[in-house]
């Protein structure tokens, strides 16, 4: 058992309905102090509206959960009422699931770094456990036994002894009276019936009925459509326009300049898409245009002579590679990625006097609702934002600038809008993932140990491009992680497992190739260096050598790596987002060209919530992974996108996604993040497995243009 404390004055307020009311608990997620309880002679709606409570228990038996995160795929949604649910006993028939509005009472209320469910896992326990000390106290009072004898099941008050049994609504308005408990007991992880199973996502029937969901679904009535013509090249800005030929067009309301372009607005998407292609606009520059020539230029001029950032340095690296008996050394480059969400940027805003309205989807709320009150000066207590559910965001809706841009379109037509950017303009003008060099170099004495490593990262507008207390950090006593910094006015931000999703593949691909040069398995040979880790560990490391081990002990065993003949295989390992995932991706060869069939995959991510949410997010992310490391690639001509949509833009298709095992250490810690821990090792497992076939290191992404698939080849090194 668990035992939490002062739970009433750091974690709830409660509030108790008299006439057709219920038990209702205000969840606070800050640690700011508690006010005293308040009684509402009212209805549990009617207490709805006035508090931003988290959870209620109706007379009806209903147990009503908030989910205060956005959700955009991540299954939390599902995941966080079961947490909750758990530890409230509740009948899961019973509850509803409700997304919150973004309310400054929660805390961390925005989604992004697979950090949801660690963060809040051990908040929305004690909000369930709160609520069953509660229940289970009213019927105790009722009965005139000890609470203790008393036990909680499936939306029911147990008195074993004399065969007692209410349901939960008949002492939801008791419970309501309950004084909130100073501590709360929460279960043992044994005792669990909900939480580690799979539970079907609470929207699945909404999605596939069709019901608007999505951003994209928001109507108000009386509300205008607008879309904007942004600047083609990044580099430039808009110097003058000409509207008149798409003000005549048929349901054009206006045409307005903004900050980022020239917003045309209308009554319908589809006439506001003709008229701005009628806008004539010229363009003036106003900064650097860059194009993927001259990135390719910078980075080998910055690898060889930019001033670097030393990020990490143990040991004497220079006397080790000068006493090396080989060294071995490789650079590997990616381009830039969109995003790609499958439903592209919008927002919905209406500017009033002194207020503004925002419906929409986004990933941080409270940063969206900050840029919009300092871009009007409105208090933000004047501007609320509801939540819809994302259509795909992998940390593009991380970045508020079409939900800014809505609220200056509004403000200035003075009417409610929604701003919808289409698949062009959310490829060609979005926020992209950066592009990135690295120069890896190894040394080995003669016994093929590795005694010194080398890692000089180049970023384009990424802060740093390394992450310098990863593995092999800890492993090797003589390392250098060194970074250098290009600054560029092409938009750069977090795409799914920031950094981690092209360094973990360059990193992984290059100690392969270190094992093959050491002339041992490279299965063996990461093991060798987490044992030489876990005995001789060199400064900080921010990974969990046993739990590294264990995942690749695993992958190696369900794969039965190095035991299968005709069968050709390559490994990876990875942490990130306080996980622990192994990869072995198995290929053949058809028509001269390697193919991935199968993907084995063991995950160490502490407690599973939602059994089946989970293998959705690590298959997904493995598809993700391996996607876009055979086809991602947005190139710059002049400032300017090449790819447009998906004609050239190039994602896996149904055919080319390869059969996943999966498998769960069950490894007793709390949950740890999995939105995007399994994507990271995927480009290195399928890269060493096409080298196993073929022969050839892949060091460029996408691998599509390599020769081993039949394209030019051409290296930019």
């Amino acid at each position: 058992m668990q035992t939490t404390n002062d739970t009433s004055r750091r974690d709830f307020l409660k509030w108790s309905a008299f006439t057709a009311g219920g038990l209702v608990l205000g969840f606070k997620w800050a640690d700011a102090e508690a006010s005293t309880a308040t009684v509402f002679s009212s209805t549990v709606a009617e207490a709805e509206v006035a508090m931003g409570h988290y959870l209620t228990v109706g007379t009806n038996g209903i147990v009503t959960i908030f989910s205060p995160n956005p959700e955009l795929g991540q299954n939390i949604m599902t995941s966080f009422p079961m947490i909750v649910a758990e530890e409230l006993d509740a009948d899961w028939k019973q509850v509803k699931v409700v997304q919150a509005p973004l309310d400054n009472r929660f805390d961390r209320q925005l989604t992004g770094g697979s950090g949801a469910v660690p963060h809040s896992w051990p908040l929305l326990r004690k909000a369930g456990a709160t609520a069953r000390f509660m229940l289970i106290a009213a019927a105790a009072q009722r009965w005139g036994v000890p609470a203790a004898e008393c036990t909680a099941e499936e939306g029911f008050v147990l008195h074993k002894a004399s065969g007692k049994k209410l349901g939960y609504g008949e002492l939801a308005e008791d419970a309501g009276k309950v004084p909130v408990p100073a501590t709360v007991t929460l279960k043992d992880r044994k005792d669990f019936k909900l939480i580690g199973t799979a539970v079907k996502n609470v929207a699945n029937k909404d999605i596939l009925t069709g019901k608007p969901l999505y951003g994209l679904d928001f109507y108000r009535e009386g509300m205008l459509y607008a879309m904007i013509q942004r600047p083609p090249a990044f580099g430039t800005k808009v110097q003058s326009f000409d509207a008149t030929a798409a003000k005549a067009m048929p349901g054009i309301i206006d045409v307005v300049q903004v900050k980022n372009g020239v917003a045309v607005v209308g009554k319908s998407t589809w006439q506001v898409m003709k008229a701005k292609k009628a806008l004539k606009i010229t363009y003036e520059k106003s900064g650097n245009i860059e194009s993927t020539a001259d990135h390719d230029k910078i980075f080998i001029d910055l690898l060889n002579n930019g001033k670097a950032t030393v990020r990490r340095k143990d040991g004497d690296v220079e006397a080790a590679f000068k006493d090396a008996a080989k060294v071995v050394k490789a650079e590997y480059q990616c381009p830039f990625i969109s995003h790609s969400p499958l439903e592209p940027m919008n927002f919905f805003a209406h500017v009033k006097e002194g207020s503004v309205e925002l419906v929409g989807p986004c990933q941080i709320p409270g940063s969206a609702r900050t840029a919009v009150s300092k871009l009007l000066n409105i208090p933000e207590d004047k501007i609320t934002l509801e939540l819809t559910r994302l259509g795909g965001g992998f940390g593009r809706r991380l970045y508020n600038d079409y939900v800014v841009e809505a609220a200056e379109v509004s403000s200035l037509i003075k009417a409610p809008v929604k701003v919808i950017w289409s698949r062009e303009d959310d490829m060609t003008g979005g926020t992209y993932r950066p592009a990135v060099r690295y120069r890896f170099e190894a040394a080995l004495d003669a016994s093929g140990n590795m005694t010194g490593y080398r890692l000089r990262g180049v970023g384009i507008n990424s802060g740093n491009p390394t992450r310098e207390h990863n593995f092999p950090s800890g492993a090797v006593e003589n390392l250098l992680i060194e970074s250098v910094e290009h600054q560029s006015p092409i938009t750069t931000g977090a795409w799914r497992a920031p950094i981690t999703n092209f360094l973990a593949y360059a990193e992984q691909s290059f100690i392969d190739e270190v094992a093959v040069a050491a002339g041992k398995d490279p299965v063996q040979f990461r093991l060798d260096l987490f044992e030489k880790a876990k005995a001789k560990p060199v400064g900080r490391m921010d990974y969990n050598v046993n739990r590294m081990i264990e995942v690749t002990k695993k992958v190696a065993e369900r794969s039965g790596w190095g035991t299968k003949a005709g069968v050709i295989q390559g490994f990876s390992v990875y942490f990130s987002h306080r996980s622990y995932v192994a990869q072995v991706a198995e290929a053949v060869m058809e028509k001269g060209k390697p193919v991935i069939k199968k993907v084995y995959a063991v995950a160490d991510c502490g407690q599973i919530v939602n059994l089946g949410g989970a293998r959705q997010q690590v298959m997904g992310a493995i598809v993700d992974g391996m996607g876009h490391a055979l086809f991602g690639k947005l190139s710059f001509k002049d400032g300017a996108a090449e790819q447009s949509n998906f004609h050239n833009y190039r994602l896996i298709r149904m055919k080319e996604i390869p059969q996943v095992d999966l498998h769960f250490v069950d490894s007793g810690f709390d949950p740890t993040g999995l939105g995007e821990p399994a994507l990271p090792p995927t480009g290195g497992a399928v890269a060493n497995a096409i080298f196993k076939a073929t022969g050839k290191r892949l060091y460029q992404q996408p691998f599509m243009d390599s020769e081993v698939f039949g394209g030019s080849g051409k290296k930019t090194f």
